[in-house]
């Protein structure tokens, strides 16, 4: 057996919970601010490997610390539209003293690997630094050219990461047409003969706003009818406690529908609590598709207890459904009232596209191929994802990071929540299938 023999012994499969593991040793938390850790050691490590095989990544740093690697393969015929497989290296902050095993760790229990962005999205991270590291090593070539682009700072907005640059650096994406990247490609089991994989054709807009409320300063022990503490906490009570309208989009209906006939049942949007029992763990994901929403996260006034302030601060997480901005932003209003001061934090666009084409195509079949009972439906993400700034260059995104999951696993819940972890043959399931979807597409 030649040395280049036994090189090739190493496959995607071998390699990607290693490097699913060491991306999560590498804490990359962010926290809105620059006060985490920043991601400049997790781009350096992705630019190491990606150089290992041959390629010239390129690390952008848009502010100390906050680093993006960036890198371009050749494909088979260069004249073809190019794809990126994007991804984000930042988590959100997680306290140790919640998790059964330590959130940087990167530990293996329980057939899992456990920690801060093993779902979120060091998994993805791993399974494209995989694949492209395996076809690489045996020379095999993608039918079209694809730029890989691992980002900082997703999780508060992108500023720092895709839309850095989108705005400054637009040529690393000369010529792409369509991306793939995280929140989709995922599992839910019907039954043993059918599996839905949800890709990401939507994801809802975003509304982070901050409220604040003047009243009349003064000594804590008199009558005081202007308090700008009980006004707004009456307006951000409301705002809590409020239902908006079912709004179904194309996306949220076709999924309903795709998920009515696996079940052998109609499902009806308007009736939400019926609907949404029969989605078991993905409820979380699905039944905020359903409508707009506006979350109160933070509140602040004050600075001593005999003192009653003249001013008095809350911020809402509000998220839009794509073409409902307006009617949104209309009914937050009337809520709040007129006494309350609504300005955006940070705001980004609502995004939906079709479920059709040969990238489609691509998926489904590399899909099926691993899975027999695997079929692709669309659906659309609550949150939002760095799609958002790419889709500012025309470029149309999917999510689409394989993973096939035991039907126990709650995976909708482990989304920034405590003791997130990803299955090990859920990796190498996802490894198979993004190396023959890049194949097909």
């Amino acid at each position: 057996m030649s040395e280049t023999d036994t090189a090739r012994r190493v496959t995607g499969e071998d390699e990607v919970v290693d490097l699913c593991r060491e991306l999560i040793q590498i804490d990359t938390s962010n926290f809105g601010d620059h006060s985490g850790p920043g991601e400049r050691k997790a781009a350096e490590y992705v630019a190491e490997k990606l150089a290992e095989v041959g390629l010239e990544p390129r690390i952008f740093e848009s502010h100390p610390g906050r680093a993006s690697t960036v890198a371009r393969i050749e494909g088979e015929d260069p004249s073809r539209p190019a794809l990126l497989i994007h991804g984000h290296t930042d988590v959100v902050p997680a306290n140790a003293d919640d998790w059964t095993h330590h959130p940087f760790s990167g530990e293996i229990a329980d057939g899992c690997v456990w920690g801060r962005g093993a779902v979120d999205m060091k998994d993805m991270d791993a399974m494209t630094l995989a694949v492209v590291r395996d076809r690489l090593r045996s020379g095999r070539k993608p039918p079209r050219d694809i730029v890989l682009a691992f980002l900082a700072d997703e999780e508060a907005g992108g500023t720092y990461g895709a839309k850095y640059l989108v705005e400054n650096h637009p040529d690393l994406f000369e010529g792409v047409t369509e991306a793939i990247s995280e929140v989709g490609g995922f599992s839910f089991t019907v039954s043993e003969q059918r599996r839905l994989y949800l890709i990401q054709t939507a994801e809802k807009g975003m509304h982070w706003m901050k409220l604040t409320v003047a009243g009349t300063a003064g000594h804590g022990s008199m009558i005081h009818r202007d308090n700008a503490i009980t006004e707004l906490s009456e307006a951000v009570a409301r705002l809590g406690r409020h239902t908006f309208p079912v709004r179904v989009t194309k996306t949220t209906r076709a999924f309903l529908d795709e998920l009515g006939d696996a079940l052998g049942t109609e499902l009806d949007p308007e009736n939400m609590e019926g609907t949404l029992a029969r989605l078991g763990g993905i409820a979380k994901l699905i039944g905020a598709t359903l409508s707009n929403t506006a979350n109160p996260t933070q509140l602040g006034a004050g600075y001593k207890v005999n003192v009653i302030p003249g001013e008095a601060t809350a911020h809402v997480d509000g998220r839009f459904l794509p073409g409902f901005e307006e009617e949104f932003l209309a009914d937050l209003d009337k809520i709040l009232g007129p006494k309350v001061r609504r300005e955006d934090v940070h705001s980004d666009k609502a995004l939906e596209t079709s479920f059709d084409g040969a990238l489609v195509d691509a998926m489904q079949s590399a899909l099926v191929a691993e899975d027999p009972a695997a079929k692709a439906v669309p659906y659309m993400l609550s949150g939002g994802t760095d799609a958002k700034s790419f889709d500012d260059l025309g470029i149309r995104g999917f999510g689409f990071a394989p993973l096939k999951l035991p039907p126990e696993l709650d995976f909708a819940g482990m989304f920034h929540g405590v003791d997130e972890r990803v299955p090990v043959e859920g990796l190498k399931f996802g490894v198979r299938v993004l190396d023959r979807f890049i194949d097909a597409s």
